[in-house]
């Protein structure tokens, strides 16, 4: 691989951490407050899942680079401009029906990006999205039964899913909006073009609201930036914690 496409597998591998990271991490704040014991066990595997696919990732970057970064260096001691997460991964974990929906719009995606990037040119990528298939079809199996049950429930909870699915819609657009290094990467064959998924997640989505008695939003507010390092006031405070132990005590081991 010229150097020139390992810079682009690089940057794209730590975009995709970073998703996962960022993500991982706001679903671990229901550790101690989730609903229920069994939701709490549940929720803080997923967010394993997405911390453990993050480490992955970070590992595939470190290795092509060759620079002598570790994973805790790229996940710990970045400023927030330059992590590259999308914007829907970092908001606050906001009350339950929120944290689901978000859920099921970014697993509704992931369910079949990860099945087409394992299928890729680039190595690296399609070996840990091999690894990752049978949780990304966990994972939105999961979250589309947590969407029925709370969209036709009770008034309350039909309520606080639909004010949830309006409030997150506008950051489903950056889904499907592939980053200048993803864009190269889709060019050169090695990556699938995320774009491609849009209609078909978006017939998953229809079809799940329709079914959970829930209108899809028709707004066409969107926003995007996460790729560029445009970030909300939302993400500076969830690394100030996420990342203390590290700056306090720079290569700290257990």
């Amino acid at each position: 691989m010229d150097d020139p496409r390992r810079d682009d597998v690089i940057s794209f591998s730590i975009a995709l951490a970073d998703d996962a990271l960022i993500l991982g991490q706001r679903i671990a704040e229901w550790v101690s407050c989730a609903p229920s014991l069994e939701e709490e066990l549940a929720l803080a595997n997923v967010a394993l899942d997405h911390i453990g696919r993050a480490r992955l990732l970070y590992a595939h970057a470190c290795t092509l680079a060759g620079d002598g970064r570790s994973e805790d260096a790229i996940a710990f001691l970045r400023d927030g401009r330059a992590y590259t997460n999308l914007l829907i991964n970092e908001l606050p974990r906001g009350d339950f029906a929120f944290t689901m929906v978000r859920q099921f719009l970014v697993d509704a995606f992931n369910a079949r990006y990860f099945v087409a990037l394992a299928a890729g040119a680039e190595a690296g990528l399609a070996a840990v999205a091999a690894k990752a298939v049978k949780e990304c079809a966990y994972h939105v199996r999961r979250s589309r039964d947590w969407m029925l049950r709370l969209g036709d429930g009770t008034q309350e909870s039909h309520g606080r899913t639909q004010r949830a699915a309006d409030a997150l819609w506008g950051y489903t657009a950056e889904l499907f909006e592939p980053a200048a290094c993803e864009t190269r990467l889709i060019s050169a064959g090695l990556v699938p073009d995320r774009a491609a998924f849009a209609d078909a997640w978006r017939a998953d989505v229809q079809q799940t609201f329709a079914q959970a008695t829930l209108v899809t939003p028709k707004t066409t507010w969107r926003i995007t930036g996460g790729r560029d390092g445009l970030h909300s006031e939302h993400l500076a405070p969830l690394l100030a914690q996420m990342q203390f132990l590290q700056r306090a005590y720079p290569g700290a081991q257990w």
